[in-house]
């Protein structure tokens, strides 16, 4: 990782335009949160929160399956795809720095992004539907940083290998991960999501099933399927950049 890669390439994804994007999904959510929570008190005369499996729903459906991976697009084509398109990555390029170490670098603001503006507001949101923040809140923020780190990783290559990433993303984000992925069993077991959501069960326990979560893959095989792609996708990467390198100065 290298410092000064990280500076430029935060300034230029967390520009006035973009940060109000960044903003609004977020804010979205915990608002939605916020009104289903002073809802459910109207109705029950109480503040002990909303039924729980409704708020495991909630956050599952908005916060996870939607924030996230629209998250991820925005942060993980925005800290390359611009500067391909623009040609500014030559600059980088004539450096002497490993493609791999900007890879990862860019890789892991865009990592820091999301955090910032999904991990983080899911856990608020948890906390503002449920009041505590263990069980649910803390299974799906959890979930939540580990389809991060995912997602960013699949993104950034997305940026590197096409100039049609955002639209490819959009496509990935809105029709597989929240269509196909949630109704072809054979396709749930290939979504991000469903990984995640693999380690926000096990943090649930055993009242998954009673809030109904529950993932199309177990465990294991949730935690290797992330690794193998996040690796996998910073080292293509790194090596699709190497190539870029000649590509420009052909």
């Amino acid at each position: 990782m290298n410092a000064d890669v990280a500076r430029l390439t935060a300034r230029t994804l967390l520009g006035r335009r973009r940060t109000s994007l960044l903003l609004l999904l977020p804010l979205t959510l915990v608002a939605l949160c916020v009104l289903a929570r002073m809802l459910a008190g109207l109705e029950t005369g109480s503040n002990d929160g909303i039924d729980p499996a409704l708020a495991a729903d909630l956050i599952g459906a908005f916060g996870l399956a939607t924030l996230l991976p629209l998250l991820g697009l925005i942060a993980g084509t925005g800290v390359i795809g611009p500067e391909i398109d623009d040609g500014s990555i030559v600059y980088l390029l004539s450096k002497p720095l490993s493609r791999h170490s900007i890879i990862v670098t860019k890789v892991t603001v865009a990592i820091g992004v999301v955090t910032v503006f999904g991990a983080v507001p899911i856990a608020v949101a948890g906390l503002v539907l449920t009041g505590e923040l263990g069980g649910i809140t803390a299974g799906y923020t959890v979930g939540a940083l580990v389809a991060g780190i995912a997602y960013c990783a699949v993104f950034v290559l997305l940026g590197v290998i096409s100039r049609n990433a955002v639209v490819i993303g959009l496509i990935y984000a809105l029709v597989w991960e929240s269509l196909v992925g949630q109704v072809v069993p054979g396709a749930r077991a290939l979504s991000i999501q469903q990984w995640g959501l693999a380690l926000t069960e096990r943090i649930v326990g055993t009242d998954a099933e009673t809030l109904r979560v529950g993932s199309a893959v177990g465990l294991g095989t949730a935690v290797v399927l992330l690794a193998v792609v996040t690796a996998g996708c910073v080292w293509y990467a790194g090596h699709r950049l190497r190539t870029l390198r000649f590509t420009q100065e052909s």
